[in-house]
């Protein structure tokens, strides 16, 4: 059986994602570089795989399949190694809720609007910042308000939301005005540290 292939860069949130969900259940894969940031633009063969040019896209065994969270849970469920999904129907749910939150409100708040603003703009957008880390604010008060009593988001058991959301919260921090207002979350800052340190994490 040919190992999964994962298309995509590694500087993206979301094929991050996928490769933490493949390392977390122990997965061996290839990662196929596709740049759709790249000054020729994006590849005309990667359109197979992926028909609005986003990534990443992910491959298996002639099985396709594109957008993040379908191929988590793909991952997930046809693999074998420790379960990242709840078996009961209400952490399922919240689970599900943590990771749609995540995609509507927090990735181009915390990833665009704050850090990548920062970063790569050669004079950055005040207003468009401010914005950003009031949406972010409102984020991380929801998921700490989400969070269930244990070492991970759902409680004791690691689950796609804690690898839906470090990519995402890493990204953030890359700031300064990230790390301080993380700060001021002290069951996600705890969250933070302890995920980071995991291997899957730590090897990017």
């Amino acid at each position: 059986m040919a190992k999964p292939a994962v298309y995509g860069a590694d500087y993206s949130v979301y094929v991050r994602i996928v490769r933490l969900v493949l390392a977390e259940k122990g997965i061996d894969y290839a990662l196929v570089p596709v740049d759709v940031f790249a000054t020729d633009g994006i590849p005309a063969w990667y359109f197979e795989h992926h028909p609005f040019g986003r990534i990443p896209a992910f491959e298996h065994d002639g099985f396709r399949l594109f957008e993040t969270s379908a191929i988590a849970r793909y991952v997930d469920e046809g693999f074998d190694g420790p379960a990242l999904q709840p078996k009961d129907p209400r952490g399922r749910a919240t689970m599900n809720q943590i990771i749609g939150m995540l995609d509507a409100y927090a990735y181009r708040s915390m990833v665009w609007e704050v850090a990548v603003e920062r970063l790569e703009s050669a004079a950055p957008d005040e207003k468009l910042i401010a914005n950003g880390l009031r949406q972010a604010e409102t984020v991380l008060g929801v998921l700490t308000s989400l969070k269930a009593p244990g070492p991970w988001l759902l409680g004791d058991q690691l689950t796609l939301a804690d690898l839906h959301a470090a990519p995402i919260i890493a990204y953030f921090l890359k700031v300064t005005e990230g790390q301080k207002l993380l700060a001021e979350f002290a069951d996600i800052q705890a969250w933070w540290d302890r995920i980071a340190k995991r291997p899957s994490l730590a090897a990017g």
